[in-house]
C-alpha cells in the first residue's frame, strides 16, 4: 500500500507484478544453481573422489557438515541410497555458495578455480562471492514471497546469465532461451511511491 500511495487497486497490481517477476526468475535461478553445484562437484570429484564431502576436515563450515548429514538422512528416509548424484542434488544453494567464503581461498587456488572461466581466465573465489551472495538473497526473498520490485531486477537477470555463462555456457544458453523475465518485466519503469 505504501508503494501504491494507498491506492488499493495499484497495490494489487504491484503485488501481482511482484509474483509474476518472482516466477520469471525461477528459470535463471534453477540453471545457475544446477550449473554451480555440478561444476563444483565435478572439479572436487576429479581432484579427490566422488564422495569428497565425507572427507574429514574438508568442509570448513560446520553447517556444511550438518547439511550433508541431513541430506543423507533425508535420502535414506525416502528409501533412496545416498549416491553422490543424489547427495549433491539434495544440498542447498547456501551449501554451495559457502565455498566462496574466505576460508576456502586455499581450495580456490588449488582446485576450485577450474570451475569455470571469465574473460579467458580461470575463476577466482572473489569472481563468484559477491554475485552469489546477491543471488542467494534474491532467491530467498522470492522463496519467502517477499517484495523484490525495488531491486534492480534487470541488472540481476543479466548478471545471473553472465555468472552462469562462466560456469556453464550451455546452462546460460538455456536461460537465454527459456527465461520469461524479459516478457514479464515491464518496458516502462516500475513506479513505487
Amino acid at each position: 500500500m505504501r508503494w501504491a500511495d494507498n491506492d488499493r487497486g495499484r497495490a494489487i497490481e504491484l503485488y501481482i507484478l511482484n509474483v509474476r517477476i518472482s516466477e520469471a526468475f525461477y528459470v535463471p535461478l534453477h540453471f545457475l544453481e544446477v550449473a554451480l553445484r555440478n561444476r563444483f562437484h565435478a572439479v572436487l570429484a576429479d581432484h579427490m573422489h566422488e564422495e569428497w564431502y565425507y572427507e574429514p576436515g574438508f568442509l570448513l563450515a560446520e553447517n556444511q557438515q550438518d547439511q550433508v548429514m541431513e541430506a543423507v538422512d533425508r535420502l535414506r528416509e525416502e528409501g533412496k541410497p545416498p549416491t553422490p548424484g543424489r547427495v549433491v542434488a539434495a544440498l542447498t544453494f547456501g551449501f554451495w555458495t559457502t565455498f566462496t567464503n574466505r576460508p576456502y581461498e586455499p581450495l580456490w587456488r588449488q582446485v576450485l578455480h577450474r570451475s569455470g572461466s571469465r574473460d579467458g581466465r580461470n575463476l577466482s573465489r572473489k569472481d563468484l562471492a559477491r554475485p552469489l551472495t546477491r543471488f542467494r538473497k534474491l532467491r530467498n526473498r522470492i522463496a519467502h514471497h517477499e517484495p523484490v520490485l525495488h531491486w534492480n531486477l534487470t541488472a540481476h537477470h543479466a548478471e545471473m546469465i553472465a555468472v552462469t555463462e562462466w560456469l556453464s555456457p550451455v546452462a546460460a544458453d538455456l536461460i537465454a532461451r527459456h527465461s520469461r523475465f524479459r516478457d514479464v518485466y515491464p518496458a516502462e519503469p516500475i513506479i513505487l511511491a
